[in-house]
């Protein structure tokens, strides 16, 4: 791979961060670069939702997230393995102890599989929240984004993110970053609310959104069925090839322009 031209009719630079992250965030740890959502993200929410309840349980904002989450419990009563979520009866610091650890044990029950309920994600974002907040994680990236993006916002380009992860994830990310807030850097966010990421009718609405033709963007993503979808659309496209990355077919390898690196792409300024 030694390069790749970008289609003079481009404006825009779409990037696919995924909500594992796993284009453009790493977190070094003995040479394995880590994804994002499954190694960071919700392991911190698991290790740190008792510390957390009991720091902010007093608090409005956690409040309504237990009450949320005890709402979802009554739901899910006849689940198997469901967890229910006692209300405080005021009896003492044993009764608030037992109701805290029921709703521990309720996010460990929902996350064990996969959920992803209204309630538990909004208690995961206001966690999440505090944590960048507080400096306990920060979005660490591959040492060409950030240069690569600057370089691609001085000879004009627009940059937007379309993740999987939530709008305001994304806004914690680069907003409280290894590298300082970069937030500027970027002109516009998208999350699967916009559409999901494997469905062409997604990128038109982008493109609607930003105010330009599909044929105006490159698409930048590791998925090859996010690519596929884009193309649909008639966006360009490239795939991100990256370790720790799923493994391309050899088919897949032929037939899409891939890239190991965003410093590869060359703009028609530059070509």
């Amino acid at each position: 791979m030694v390069g790749l031209s970008v289609p003079a009719e481009v404006t825009v630079i779409l990037l696919d961060i995924e909500a594992r992250w796993r284009q453009m965030v790493r977190r070094d740890g003995g040479g394995r670069r880590a994804g994002w959502g499954q190694d960071i993200l919700f392991p911190y929410i698991k290790d740190n939702v008792l510390e957390y309840l009991q720091t902010h349980w007093e608090e409005e904002e956690c409040r309504q997230d237990v009450s949320l989450l005890r709402k979802q419990a009554e739901e899910d009563a006849h689940l198997d393995g469901a967890v229910p979520i006692p209300a405080v009866s005021g009896d003492g610091a044993d009764d608030l102890r037992q109701t805290i650890q029921a709703v521990v044990d309720n996010v460990h029950w929902q996350m064990s599989l996969d959920r992803k309920t209204t309630a538990l994600k909004q208690l995961q974002g206001h966690m999440w929240r505090a944590a960048f907040t507080a400096g306990h994680v920060k979005g660490e990236f591959f040492a060409d984004v950030v240069p690569a993006v600057r370089k691609w916002k001085a000879a004009g380009m627009k940059v937007y993110i379309y993740s999987s992860g939530s709008i305001e994830a994304q806004k914690l990310l680069f907003g409280h970053s290894a590298e300082g807030d970069i937030l500027e850097l970027f002109d516009g966010h998208f999350d699967t609310k916009i559409g999901h990421k494997v469905e062409s009718e997604s990128y038109r609405k982008i493109a609607d959104s930003i105010g330009c033709s599909t044929s105006n963007i490159l698409f930048l993503t590791d998925v090859t069925l996010e690519a596929s979808a884009a193309e649909e659309a008639d966006v360009h496209v490239a795939v991100v090839v990256r370790p720790g990355n799923a493994g391309l077919t050899d088919d897949e390898k032929t037939y899409y322009r891939l890239i190991t690196s965003f410093s590869e792409l060359r703009l028609p300024s530059s070509s």
